[in-house]
């Protein structure tokens, strides 16, 4: 594994440019790599599509409608066991379905607002925009020149990782990792 520093781009034009500028600092053009990253959620890394099984902002969803459901629908069986002398042995069941149901749906207001941190701060840093990036492998360790020649050229956040890119594929690239951005 090297030190990789990669740096995004909007233009094919300026990842060309950007190779060139690598090559002529000396970098091999079979440590060079340029792509394409896709929106999040659409790196299609499921049979049916996705990124996740489970969105990251949803995680707690399944809990908080149980719990939202079973609060719900005991205080709906309570007041439907009180009302049956009117509602007769129907009330109880019908109570505490509408019960579960007006509880599922209060649940939605405990979960988190967009931009929000999670309690655990797995979205602390902001996950890599879709774009063209390109990446160059560093392998001495001197990462400075790297980062100043996609500086100069412009590119948006700029980042470091470590990996393997050979014949120009940045083989163990993984989308949806946190990028380590270079301040």
């Amino acid at each position: 594994m090297t030190i990789i520093i990669a740096g995004h781009f909007q233009l094919q034009e300026q990842v060309d440019g950007a190779r060139q500028a690598l090559r002529d600092a000396g970098y091999p053009d079979d440590g060079i790599s340029a792509f394409y990253v896709n929106q999040p959620g659409q790196h299609d890394m499921l049979a049916i599509g996705g990124d996740r099984q489970l969105s990251p902002g949803a995680k707690d969803t399944p809990e908080g409608l149980a719990k939202g459901a079973a609060t719900g629908g005991a205080i709906g069986a309570a007041i439907g066991a009180a009302t049956a002398p009117v509602t007769g042995p129907v009330g109880p069941i019908v109570g505490g379905l509408v019960g579960a149901h007006v509880g599922s749906l209060y649940s939605f207001s405990h979960m988190k607002d967009k931009g929000e941190a999670e309690q655990g701060g797995q979205n602390a840093v902001a996950p890599r925009k879709a774009g063209m990036m390109i990446a160059v492998a560093v392998p001495d360790g001197n990462e400075g020149p790297a980062v100043q020649v996609l500086r100069n050229l412009g590119a948006g956040d700029i980042e470091r990782a470590e990996g393997t890119i050979a014949g120009g594929d940045w083989k163990d690239f993984d989308p949806l990792s946190l990028p380590r951005r270079i301040g």
